[in-house]
């Protein structure tokens, strides 16, 4: 009964959010309501029997989970937020980007970007980076959409063949189930569903972007130093988590504070606006508190048994067939739970059918807008992309997907 009603909470909760443009309620207060709803309600009423102390142990979990990720969002959008306040990264693209390119090729370079960027930190970084610089050309809202796509899915892409790209992979890995040299066949297959899914974006894009040119004035040390810092803070990340097993939320809380530190130390003799902690205020909250909301409301799903289920596909379809609907569901629930409930389900598969899996889970979030930390992250820095409007991109997502799991099939049976 109690099962029931946290699960009827959860769909309406993901209702709101399709219809957030009919309703006009944000979707971070709804998520944020049904969420916090549904776990008051399993105290109440004891979901599954449990008493107060379980109850508590388990909702203790969940929100670790949530605070390491809203800690994490609010380091790397703090330094975003500083950057794009001083035109650091228009400027930037300005000066390495030609007085014109066409639209076409524009797209190819963002994806490009995506891809790589994502690869070499995490998605919500490479995210925030790749929407600043698309923002900042103006493009109309039909345009504006076809990149924010793109880049969802590029980044998406672009984490999944390294264990420091994408939790899933990492989770994959540390279960035996996959080795590094065999994510790296997954480079190709990813890269070519991205290249794949920028050509059919690119369709109909006949138009050039013109760079107004940029003035060599000098650009202010601090800036300087506070992108040297972020960068920096990125590799530290890489570095540290491969070599020594540090959380990237301490690297980066490390890197926010050195940020602080250097900042307070450059402009101790100049007139400035605001300080520099004060950049902390300018990061939207409303994603944060989006996160905090879908991912209680995940927690709930979790507790109530409905993950559980999925690992029931294994005994109707064929272990290639399933990895490829896990990957759809990945789009409708966190891919963390999803993965780890299959882990635990200790189905047997081959190294090939594994890495078709990390593919399948990494990447098939991108098919739905809120199935991402990217997308939820784009949804609410571009005002045009709503839920319905990313879903008309949907036909050209599923046959990149398709076609990206197809080639990570392949590339397994390249495995010796």
């Amino acid at each position: 009964m109690v099962s029931g009603l946290i699960l009827v909470l959860i769909v309406l909760a993901f209702v709101l959010i399709v219809i957030e443009d009919v309703i006009h309620v944000n979707k971070a207060k709804t998520t944020l309501f049904f969420g916090t709803l549904c776990w008051i309600i399993a105290y109440i009423a004891p979901l599954n029997g449990y008493d107060a102390e379980t109850l508590q142990h388990k909702l203790d979990h969940n929100i670790l989970e949530i605070a390491t990720l809203w800690l994490f969002l609010m380091a790397a959008m703090t330094f975003v937020a500083y950057l794009n306040s001083k035109g650091f990264i228009q400027n930037l693209v300005r000066r390495v980007m030609p007085e014109r390119i066409s639209e076409r090729k524009l797209l190819f370079l963002v994806g490009a970007f995506a891809f790589v960027f994502s690869s070499i930190s995490d998605n919500i970084t490479a995210t925030l980076i790749s929407l600043a610089v698309v923002m900042s050309l103006g493009l109309e809202s039909r345009k504006l959409l076809r990149f924010a796509t793109l880049i969802i899915f590029s980044v998406n892409s672009g984490g999944v063949s390294l264990i420091t790209g994408d939790v899933t992979t990492l989770m994959i890995f540390l279960a035996g189930k996959v080795t590094i040299d065999n994510l790296l066949l997954l480079i190709l297959p990813s890269a070519a569903s991205v290249a794949l899914l920028a050509a059919m974006l690119s369709i109909g894009l006949n138009d050039e972007v013109r760079f107004e040119p940029v003035a060599n004035q000098p650009v202010a040390k601090t800036d300087i130093a506070i992108a040297a810092i972020f960068l920096c803070t990125i590799a530290a990340t890489l570095m540290l988590s491969v070599w020594y097993s540090v959380p990237p939320l301490l690297t980066f809380l490390f890197g926010l504070s050195t940020m602080f530190l250097c900042a307070q130390f450059l402009m101790r003799q100049k007139v400035v606006d605001k300080k520099i902690i004060d950049y902390i205020r300018e990061i939207e909250y409303d994603t944060l508190l989006f996160f905090v909301g879908v991912l209680l409301l995940v927690g709930a799903m979790k507790e109530i048994g409905v993950l559980a289920q999925f690992t029931k596909l294994y005994q109707l379809l064929s272990p290639m067939a399933a990895n490829y609907v896990m990957g759809l569901l990945s789009a409708m629930v966190d891919n963390v739970p999803l993965t780890a409930a299959l882990l635990k389900a200790e189905i047997a598969m081959d190294g090939r059918q594994w890495l078709a899996f990390t593919y399948a889970t990494g990447v098939g979030g991108s098919m739905l807008i809120i199935g991402s930390a990217a997308g939820i992250i784009a949804m609410s820095k571009v005002r045009e992309l709503t839920f319905l409007s990313y879903l008309r991109m949907s036909l050209y997502l599923l046959i990149a997907y398709s076609c990206g799991y197809l080639g990570a099939y392949w590339a397994g049976g390249l495995i010796g």
